[in-house]
């Protein structure tokens, strides 16, 4: 049996192994996305607040109204810093799973070329073990 017929399963195993870290890094692709795109609302929140004028005076309906907005914004950011946090560990749990993955691949493709190392180095022996047996018979010939 030739090497590839002979390693079809362990090349099958790579191929599915193969296939499961693209799908985790792609997950890990998208869940890092995700993970900005919350980062990026939370900076958008606290600049909103951080430019929202001081009240120095005014009506006390216009003071409740900045203390009603400066509200909303405090329970939009923190809603938005949940989702980050969220979002991180989503992110955590990805890298793992792709870790995982990429490693397991990482152990099939080394297996492989271990395999193929010995193949090759059993292919050299085996010709220079014939090199041998023809020398030996080239002088055997030579001798009277």
């Amino acid at each position: 049996m030739s090497g590839p017929a002979r390693d079809a399963g362990m090349r099958a195993v790579a191929r599915v192994r193969s296939v499961r870290e693209q799908d985790s890094r792609i997950g890990l692709q998208q869940a890092l996305a995700e993970q900005r795109r919350h980062e990026a609302e939370v900076s958008e929140v606290r600049a909103r607040i951080e430019r929202t004028d001081v009240f120095a005076a005014g009506s006390a309906a216009s003071f409740l109204a900045l203390r009603a907005s400066l509200d909303a914004l405090g329970q939009v950011l923190r809603t938005a810093d949940q989702e980050v946090a969220t979002s991180r560990t989503i992110s955590e749990a990805a890298y793992g799973h792709w870790q995982q993955d990429k490693a397991r691949l990482s152990a099939v493709e080394v297996l492989l070329e271990r395999r193929d190392g010995a193949r090759r180095a059993e292919a050299a022996r085996r010709e220079a073990r014939d090199l041998d047996e023809v020398a030996a018979r080239m002088w055997q010939r030579g001798r009277p």
